[in-house]
């Protein structure tokens, strides 16, 4: 699930690396998680898979200024900025980070409860604009509980309706602070655009009750895009601070 990629705690972690805010050592161990390892593979200064601090230290000394997120699916390729070969291989995960400077992105490959990071020549992405990417979610959000509650969404499935309730009479979801260095905002609109991306993957998982074909293409329809509009909150949140 994307609340929990890998690709999110490598660019939040990161870019507090690079800004100062946390040591290599830190960083690797906020990446790691619960994971048993991360190795990254392709490094031009590592001709061996690197362990997280040895590559973290190594992509600072290759000129890395700044993490972007990308969280690209068919259709809409949210923070992608080529080179195709790129793109295809990020598309192809769902996520990816883009590191500006080096001129390079790096895509997970999950195996098991260990991740292989691949690295790529990669183009940084135009800056994101946070207040405007928050602004969509809580368009999306209000659009989309408005419109699965037409579809009687509390008959289909009433954890996602109370859900959903919750988000809009709260104001944000609650999760995991990003990294150092990121202000309130950016934790914010992280936390709710998180939450309903949760929200929108366990409710896809099946159609519910029997519906027609025009309710569930409309339902599938409504928490497709509240999870685009999640996505690209998300990656706005998580880009870099000079951007929050």
């Amino acid at each position: 699930m994307l609340t929990t990629a890998a690709s999110v705690r490598f660019t939040v972690w990161t870019n507090a690396m690079l800004a100062g805010t946390c040591d290599p050592d830190t960083a690797a161990h906020r990446i790691l998680g619960a994971d048993v390892g991360h190795h990254v593979a392709g490094l031009a200064a590592h001709p061996e898979p690197a362990t997280l601090p040895v590559a973290l230290n190594l992509l600072r000394a290759a000129g890395a200024r700044e993490a972007y997120l990308a969280l690209p699916v068919p259709g809409d390729p949210i923070g992608l900025a080529g080179p195709p070969a790129f793109n295809e291989t990020a598309l192809e995960a769902g996520e990816a980070v883009v590191l500006s400077g080096a001129g390079i992105g790096l895509v997970p490959a999950y195996v098991g409860p260990a991740v292989q990071w691949s690295v790529l020549p990669a183009q940084a992405p135009p800056p994101a604009d946070l207040g405007e990417a928050d602004r969509g979610l809580r368009a999306a959000l209000i659009e989309a509980a408005e419109s699965l509650a037409a579809l009687d969404i509390a008959r289909w499935k009433p954890e996602i309706a109370d859900a959903l309730i919750d988000i809009r009479k709260i104001g944000q979801g609650k999760g995991d602070d990003l990294a150092p260095g990121y202000d309130a905002r950016a934790v914010k609109a992280a936390a709710t655009a998180r939450r309903c991306l949760a929200i929108a993957d366990a409710a896809l998982e099946d159609d519910g009750a029997a519906v027609t074909g025009a309710e569930a293409d409309a339902r599938r329809r409504a928490l497709t895009e509240l999870a685009a509009s999640a996505r690209r909150a998300l990656v706005a949140a998580c880009g870099p601070f000079a951007e929050q």
